[in-house]
């Protein structure tokens, strides 16, 4: 199957947005070098993504992604959007308060083929916990 960077991205992001962890996974080489980086996740591989991605989706079944902007340029595709949802499970160290959540976030895939074999994430984490209700950035689990 011949596609360009983008449309493998796209594949990827369409089946995160509708929740299909192993649909946006089969677009992803199995020795990419994923980088999350609110999550402390450095020189992580294929089991650090599926497990964000099985996360995120986990703690907000009413995921939903706003994809802004999708930018190609050559094989580094960059997208801009916002993940919401109302948390439904603990995420990331902030226990679950049932707020929703709305954070701008920056996903930098680098393509080869028709697989992402790089994935870098950013976001704002203050923001994240902000959304979340952690009152203390030091204590981030609220008892």
């Amino acid at each position: 199957m011949n596609t360009t960077p983008e449309q493998t991205v796209r594949a990827f992001l369409n089946a995160f947005q509708l929740r299909d962890v192993e649909a946006a996974l089969s677009v992803v080489d199995k020795s990419v070098r994923v980088e999350i980086f609110p999550l402390d996740v450095r020189e992580g591989g294929f089991d650090d993504i599926r497990t964000a991605l099985t996360d995120i989706v986990t703690a907000f079944p009413d995921l939903h992604l706003v994809i802004k902007d999708v930018i190609e340029t050559g094989s580094v595709v960059t997208a801009e959007l916002k993940v919401e949802g109302t948390q439904a499970a603990d995420y990331a160290g902030a226990v679950n308060q049932e707020k929703h959540l709305d954070v701008d976030q920056a996903w930098r895939f680098t393509v080869d083929g028709d697989h992402i074999v790089g994935i870098h994430v950013y976001w704002c984490q203050n923001q994240l916990y902000r959304r979340l209700a952690v009152k203390r950035l030091d204590q981030i689990a609220i008892v």
